[in-house]
């Protein structure tokens, strides 16, 4: 991903060759925006108790079946098989207490040797015979007779739960597992893009430098999306979309979140790797729904960083014949097709291989216009040093010129990259401000790929 932007201490990372890191916040919004935000916020809200509630349920459902194998273990060790003629012989012995008669089986309960035990005391149980002579003798012996009344609640509920519950299991591990694959457990195809809305971006066009040409192209889509009433007026309609053309680490990433940033609304942001898995047909509906929540938040942007991965031409000659790769694209140009600019809609995408990509979905009313991002000139890249080491303690040997004109052919990534190895380098060697020297020795580590070193 292609990223440019201003240089500090506390937001900055490195990642596919680009370096990027977020400006200062824009405490300007409007109505719409404030609206997306508490929409966001609300939905995180209920998302987070749904996982909650769930949780919960969850965490029940195990406790009352681990409770009642527990128990089941529990009144099975304390509860012995003896032979009915064993039976006989504890009756006639005075050993019982009580008999309780089930339907195949005659629980025995023995005379008590510790009754001031809590512990649950040894019980038995034999096979039911048709003996007419058990019952005078049991009355006789003054035993305590009794009869268990039918109850199948309790066995249908046990029942019910050690057949739901490990289905209920199956069913939220398969959720979680489909979630992380990009969608949830009924919905494979669910958008994995990231929302960023200009409270949490806070880029604007003045944290990209040495692309002059790139923001004036994007600047009227950025009064289309502030004042969309005077072009509607005259009947001007908005570009559906807008392709950034140009080398890694240039700031076609970057730039697109600062139209976003500066225009104030949503910012739908993803891969076109994202729309593609294992799964066929998931990548078409993932578009669906990209484009389904994107048009709930609009006024809102929608940035694919290297559209490529999607959009590659269906020629064989760039390796087309990936049904679900066209599925992905097909379904793309049908939306882009069928949505309506009038609402603030606008798609941005990058990509360094504009030769690759399918006519169609370059041709107008689709990716209308097509934007250069190049690697900055010498204005340019002087411009870009000064914003990424605006926030670093230097010294006065530092001369930023002679840096930018040394620095030829260098993207923006490059620069903010060489521009922290400058700061790392003084570190090591326990300077609090860096110098010249650290800056062209950073250079080489970034241009060349540092020094040789010596073998002894």
């Amino acid at each position: 991903m292609d990223n440019q932007s201003n240089y500090n201490n506390g937001n900055n990372g490195y990642g596919g060759g680009g370096y990027g890191s977020g400006g200062p916040g824009n405490n300007g919004s409007n109505g719409n925006n404030n609206n997306n935000g508490n929409n966001g916020d609300n939905n995180n809200k209920n998302n987070k108790n749904g996982q909650m509630i769930m949780v919960f349920i969850l965490v029940s459902l195990v406790s009352l079946f681990i409770m009642s194998m527990v128990m089941n273990r529990y009144t099975s060790m304390s509860t012995s098989e003896i032979s009915y003629s064993d039976f006989l012989q504890m009756v006639e012995d005075g050993k019982v207490e009580s008999v309780e008669f089930d339907s195949y089986q005659i629980n025995i309960t023995p005379v008590s040797e510790n009754k001031n035990s809590y512990l649950q005391e040894q019980t038995y149980y034999c096979g039911r015979l048709d003996d007419p002579d058990l019952l005078p003798l049991l009355k006789d012996k003054g035993i305590t007779i009794s009869r268990v009344i039918p109850d199948n609640t309790s066995t249908w509920i046990y029942n019910i739960l050690s057949f739901l519950l490990p289905l209920v299991l199956i069913w939220i591990l398969m959720g979680v597992l489909m979630k992380r694959m990009g969608g949830g457990a009924m919905g494979v195809g669910k958008s994995t893009a990231k929302v960023y809305v200009e409270k949490t971006t806070g880029v604007t066009f003045k944290d990209v430098a040495g692309q002059d040409e790139a923001k004036e192209s994007l600047q009227e889509v950025v009064d289309f999306l502030h004042n969309p009433k005077k072009y509607r007026e005259i009947g001007a309609k908005l570009p559906k979309g807008a392709l950034l053309v140009g080398p890694p680490g240039t700031g076609k990433t970057l730039l697109a979140k600062a139209v976003a940033g500066e225009a104030g609304v949503p910012f739908f942001s993803l891969a076109g790797s994202d729309f593609v898995e294992m799964f066929v047909g998931v990548g078409a509906s993932r578009v669906r729904d990209l484009f389904k929540e994107a048009q709930k938040q609009a006024p809102c942007i929608i940035f694919i960083d290297e559209i490529d991965a999607i959009g590659k031409s269906r020629d064989s000659r760039y390796g087309g014949g990936n049904d679900e790769r066209e599925q992905t694209l097909n379904q793309l140009l049908a939306e882009m097709d069928g949505f309506d600019t009038s609402k603030g809609l606008l798609i941005l995408a990058a990509t360094n291989r504009p030769e690759v990509l399918d006519k169609a979905l370059l041709r107008p009313g689709r990716f209308d216009r097509r934007i250069i991002v190049d690697k900055p000139d010498l204005k340019g890249r002087l411009e870009t040093l000064k914003v990424h080491s605006k926030d670093v303690l230097m010294d006065e040997t530092v001369d930023l010129d002679a840096l930018a004109l040394a620095t030829a052919g260098l993207v923006g990534s490059d620069l903010a990259n060489m521009i922290n190895e400058a700061a790392i380098n003084a570190v090591k060697k326990g300077r609090k401000y860096v110098n010249q020297a650290d800056l062209f020795e950073a250079f080489e580590l970034v241009a060349v790929g540092g020094k040789e070193k010596k073998t002894a």
